[in-house]
């Protein structure tokens, strides 16, 4: 895969329009995780000191198209000012006669945000207006927001086409990482793919079973296959009526030669609540009043001796009900068995998705993995194996 990075563009002296994430939580105007702003510091800092002038392009929340004053970007502007350490000047609006003010008077040192894309319905619609009144203000185009990647909007998908268009160093990590897990990794792969549904999935698994070795599959999804193998799960959370689809899956995977693991035996409980009483039984022994919230210990080890024999694994999703224990054990166990084998340089690992990064972090197990991707939607169309527009845009 070849697109182009900051590496290949003389910025010296160039407005350099920069794509970012920067849709952060802010309370009563102050911003409460800055995480998101801190990882675009690379990226701007590389143009700076490549004498770049850089302007930054961002979205934030769902104003529909019209100014809505409390998804304004202005109270971002400390937040960044601390993170890249230089003085970060702001613009009322992303095209027109106040965008072109403030980047005709952006001093060297300087950064300049944007207003909320979004403020314009034509971002969403990719407008070509829209997209040549944003490209009129700068003379390169980086894109840096791999997690709106997946959408083909005036900001994203629009100026590349117009502006020399580039991927910045956050989203040339997130495509170096994807391309190791999926588009030409070390064999054998492991996906692990949970989560409550297998309606939601059906495309990651229809695409992962072409891609991979192994796929093991937990959480709720795991119950529609142990239903589509006749196994009864009592009260378990299951979409019984998926059922064929799953059996469709599984029989894709065996023309494909990628190994199921669905869980041995799991655990299971009268009630979902912290400490609930619970027991391990075989998968198919749930008993018809109870539910399975987790997979068990025998499923684990099974897991581990699967990763032991990979090279590369890519998760998305929980094996369990993660979010309270002592239904995290399996999630947990498993997590914590990839950041070894990661740490002791036997295995590239991959995650993504929120649930899965809140798991990962739960079980402390996230800052050893290779990489982590924060991309949410993103991330799961780039396992689903479609393209990605603003990606796309990018490339040689």
């Amino acid at each position: 895969m070849a697109w182009k990075t900051l590496d290949e563009m003389d910025l010296a002296g160039k407005v350099v329009l920069v794509r970012v994430d920067i849709n952060v939580p802010v309370e009563n105007g102050v911003v409460t995780d800055a995480t998101r702003i801190e990882k675009i510091a690379p990226t701007v800092k590389d143009i700076l000191a490549k004498g770049g002038k850089p302007v930054l392009l961002a979205h934030f929340g769902r104003p529909k198209g019209k100014p809505v004053p409390e998804m304004s970007l202005r109270p971002l502007v400390p937040e960044l000012a601390k993170a890249l350490g230089v003085p970060v000047k702001f613009a009322e609006d992303c095209i027109g006669a106040p965008a072109k003010t403030a980047v005709a008077a952006l001093a060297a040192g300087e950064v300049l945000l944007l207003e909320n894309t979004r403020f314009h319905a034509g971002e969403e619609k990719n407008d070509p207006e829209l997209s040549a009144a944003m490209a009129a203000l700068g003379e390169v185009y980086v894109n840096d927001a791999f997690s709106a990647a997946h959408r083909a909007h005036s900001s994203t998908e629009g100026v590349a086409h117009i502006l020399p268009a580039v991927a910045g160093r956050l989203m040339a990590a997130e495509l170096k990482a994807l391309e190791a897990a999926l588009g030409n990794p070390v064999r054998p792969v492991c996906a692990v793919v949970g989560g409550a549904k297998v309606s939601t999935k059906l495309d990651l698994l229809g695409n992962l079973v072409t891609k991979v070795d192994h796929l093991v599959i937990g959480g709720g999804m795991a119950n529609t296959f142990l239903v589509a193998q006749g196994i009864d799960v009592g009260k378990s959370l299951a979409e019984r009526e998926m059922a064929e689809t799953a059996r469709e899956i599984l029989e894709k995977a065996a023309a494909a030669g990628c190994a199921i693991h669905l869980p041995a035996d799991v655990v299971v409980a009268r009630e979902f609540k912290a400490g609930a009483e619970n027991e391990v039984v075989g998968n198919a022994d749930c008993p018809a009043d109870a539910m399975i919230l987790d997979a068990g210990p025998k499923s684990v080890e099974e897991i581990a001796k699967v990763f032991e024999a990979s090279k590369t694994l890519i998760w998305n999703g929980p094996l369990g009900a993660f979010e309270i224990a002592p239904f995290d054990a399996a999630t947990n166990a498993a997590a914590q068995k990839a950041a070894d084998l990661t740490k002791a340089g036997k295995l590239v690992s991959v995650a993504g998705g929120g649930d899965t990064v809140a798991a990962l972090n739960k079980a402390g197990a996230a800052e050893d993995f290779s990489y982590i991707s924060t991309a949410g939607g993103a991330f799961l169309e780039w396992m689903e194996g479609k393209e990605l527009p603003g990606v796309a845009a990018l490339m040689k």
